[in-house]
């Protein structure tokens, strides 16, 4: 593969942003089980439940940072290496490919008592960032000429990414008729992680030196820490039997917890809010760690040396850089930290007032109708992002509910999504649609994703 299409390949994925967007629909909606994951204090009246395996929560998404995927493939006359030097240029160092994947494996919980309910369960993750490393696609497209004097950064060279399974347990407590608290306990088995941050560096190529342009490295300190990528003799080794083994209770271990509640201001207006994801993972088994740091300044390529005595010029050359920059790699134990995610809301209930029949020995009032606010922040390896989401929530009859939400962040200004939970007898079906009106064009939509599940309930 040449630089340049490298570098097209890197832009095209930078270009599409996925991620689980549908979780700001998932929130707190609809007394689903799977609620519980965004906050363990949330309120649930469930006697018991268990989310069919596999197939209880299953979500995917997909957008645009900057442009579209028909930008680049659209049929409209504009060469191609047009259409990429148009979005590299339209690209910032900030812009970033995010993925996030989520599917149940097994889950159920079961209700202690008449305040609190435990829940436990077993999920696959994938979680990958990478942000756009500008200067360096610029270098790979289009050369130096164009930049004199420019230096190039390398500390946007910035990513983070995680396989994992994550087998956890929580409990949901009510501590009075205001506040109902929660936490879970999350063991984590890494089956693939890379991340590299915190990098610095600059490459400038000058009008100077002894043969035209000098070109200089300066200050680079460049690290990328892997796990699960290579073997122990160090050639690259992925398969999907390793990572889906890996995955399950395997040598890369590690612990966190999430922490949340529920507080009423009175019996229609109540504020939620959750910690997730507060924990790590040490990395042990077939991990790869290199290291680049120094400096190099080279004058270009001295023709008559190189013809006279080629072999002992080439080789001190690369004698030279070696020397300059080091590159070192080694094997040992390394720990990386998960996102952490924070979520809080407010809402305001209203309308007809339901009684309904709260574990047995218990009775709890609520409204159909509820409007209000949320808020998700993400820690990820330039800055945390957040999003702003407001929704209105209809309880039709005792077996359907719907939300509709608002997003702003900075995929979208105009994120309209959609969230549908239906009950047949003691089944739960629950679906939902991010930005619900980007559906019939998906090639021209900046971002896109549904979530779906099915459960066994008994209230």
């Amino acid at each position: 593969m040449t630089l340049k299409k490298f570098a097209a390949l890197v832009i095209c994925l930078i270009s599409l942003n996925v991620q689980s967007q549908s979780d700001k629909l998932l929130y707190g909606f609809a007394d689903l089980p799977q609620t519980l994951l965004l906050n363990p204090g949330a309120e649930t009246n469930l006697r018991y439940h268990l989310g069919v395996p596999f197939l209880s929560r299953l979500s995917f998404g997909a957008g645009a940072t900057q442009g579209t995927l028909s930008n680049l493939f659209l049929k409209d006359g504009i060469p191609f290496v047009d259409k990429l030097n148009t979005l590299t240029n339209a690209l910032r160092s900030t812009d970033y490919l995010n993925v996030n994947a989520n599917i149940e494996v097994f889950n159920f919980g079961y209700r202690l008592n008449d305040r609190s309910y435990l829940s436990m369960g077993f999920y696959e993750e994938l979680d990958v960032t990478g942000y756009f490393p500008k200067d360096v696609m610029q270098f790979f497209l289009k050369g130096t000429t164009p930049y004199l004097n420019h230096a190039f950064d390398l500390s946007q060279i910035r990513a983070e990414g995680d396989v994992l399974g994550v087998l956890h347990v929580g409990i949901s407590s009510k501590i009075n008729e205001k506040l109902n608290i929660g936490a879970r306990l999350k063991l984590y088995s890494g089956a693939m992680n890379v991340f590299s941050k915190g990098n610095s560096g600059t490459f400038t190529t000058r009008e100077a030196g002894s043969n035209i342009y000098q070109h200089q490295l300066e200050n680079v300190n460049v690290e990328v820490h892997t796990s699960g990528f290579y073997d122990k003799t160090g050639r690259s080794s992925v398969s999907s039997s390793d990572v889906f083994s890996n995955s399950f209770f395997g040598e890369n271990r590690g612990v966190g917890f999430d922490l949340g509640f529920t507080y009423h201001f009175s019996a229609q207006t109540q504020i939620t809010g959750s910690v997730l994801d507060i924990g790590y993972i040490n990395y042990v088994k077939n991990v790869k760690n290199t290291y680049v740091k120094g400096d190099y300044s080279f004058d270009g390529v001295n023709i008559l040396n190189s013809i006279s005595n080629p072999i002992d010029y080439w080789e001190n050359l690369k004698n030279e850089f070696n020397t300059g920059v080091v590159q070192e790699n080694n094997d040992e134990i390394y720990t990386a930290w998960r996102p952490a995610k924070w979520n809080a809301s407010i809402s305001y209930s209203f309308g007809n007032k339901v009684i309904q029949d709260c574990f047995v020995t218990n009775l709890k009032g609520y409204y159909d109708t509820t409007v209000g606010a949320q808020m998700y922040v993400v820690s990820r390896p330039l800055q945390n992002l957040v999003s702003m989401t407001a929704f209105y929530e209809k309880k039709i009859g005792d077996n359907f509910q719907t939300k509709v939400t608002y997003t702003i962040d900075d995929l979208s200004l105009s994120n309209i999504g959609v969230a549908v939970s239906a009950t047949f007898g003691k089944f739960q079906w629950y679906g939902m649609i991010d930005n619900i009106f980007e559906i019939s064009k998906i090639e021209n939509s900046r971002v896109v994703s549904f979530q779906t599940g099915i459960n066994l309930i008994i209230e």
